[in-house]
């Protein structure tokens, strides 16, 4: 572990901080989100996509297209 991991970690964990974690502040919205998402009415036989983030210390999800 160096200075360059160091600022890699810092700048991935920035980026799902700021970009994809739901805030409290803003009714649990990211920042880049200007309203809540559509409720998906049919959850049955959606495929669930995990993506890993900082080798799996962070995990964010979504739904497949």
């Amino acid at each position: 572990m160096n200075e360059t991991h160091a600022r890699h970690a810092l700048a991935t964990y920035e980026r799902h901080y700021n970009g994809h974690r739901p805030h409290r502040a803003r009714n649990q919205l990211p920042p880049a989100a200007d309203q809540q998402p559509v409720a998906v009415p049919e959850l049955e036989g959606r495929r669930l996509l995990r993506t890993r983030i900082l080798g799996g210390v962070i995990n964010e999800y979504r739904y497949a297209a």
